[in-house]
């Protein structure tokens, strides 16, 4: 048998799901799994490093990019692109390890129509109360702040039943063993496994 390809996650979740925190656990439980790297054309702030923050690019490379299908996904944001190149992505997936993209619904939504084979995870909090008390304990926000966050939760909290699975985010280790138990699963799923079977069909 050849070895696993690596499966793409799309992980997404609201503002305050705690979905950084939820990975941070996972990543120390399967050290090998790689976290995506979005590109951007916005020039590079005090401190970062290209290839470890962003992958900065150009906007004449980023809109190459663009008209190759060489993202997954992207966006403008205050004059810039953002997106996710597929390259690095499907190297990473090539050599059996799995990648992590995080990223919003609307980004998703872009990424599993380009990749369909990618497994999509949301992250829920246990309640809106727990997450608005999340939100109000970071203390960087203001109240008018909160609630449009509060807002843009429900917003993305109703488009999570399009997701292959949902993960509550009550206590950070148990969602992380959630998660690692959910990829492990997903590999010995159909969807998955259409390589390994063909593979068995042909020494038939």
């Amino acid at each position: 048998m050849k070895e696993h390809q690596g499966i793409l996650v799309v992980f997404s979740g609201p503002s305050g799901a705690g979905k950084g925190t939820v990975l941070g656990e996972y990543f120390k439980r399967c050290p090998d799994t790689v976290y995506s790297i979005s590109a951007t054309t916005r020039p590079p702030r005090p401190g970062e490093v290209d290839g470890t923050h962003y992958h900065f690019l150009s906007k004449a490379a980023f809109e190459a990019l663009i008209d190759n299908g060489g993202v997954l996904e992207y966006t403008i944001y205050n004059g810039h692109y953002y997106g996710s190149p597929a390259a690095p992505i499907r190297r990473e997936l090539e050599q059996g390890r799995d990648v992590i993209l995080e990223i919003e619904v609307k980004g998703a939504l872009q990424v599993r129509a380009r990749f369909p084979e990618a497994l999509s995870i949301f992250v829920m909090p246990p309640s809106f109360a727990e997450l608005r008390r999340r939100l109000v304990g970071r203390g960087t926000e203001t109240e008018e702040q909160i609630r449009d966050r509060l807002l843009t939760a429900r917003q993305e909290v109703a488009m999570a039943a399009d997701y292959d699975y949902i993960i509550v985010n009550d206590v950070v280790k148990d969602a992380a063993a959630r998660l690692e138990t959910i990829i492990k699963a997903a590999k010995c799923s159909k969807k998955f496994s259409q390589e390994f079977i063909k593979e068995v069909l042909e020494d038939a």
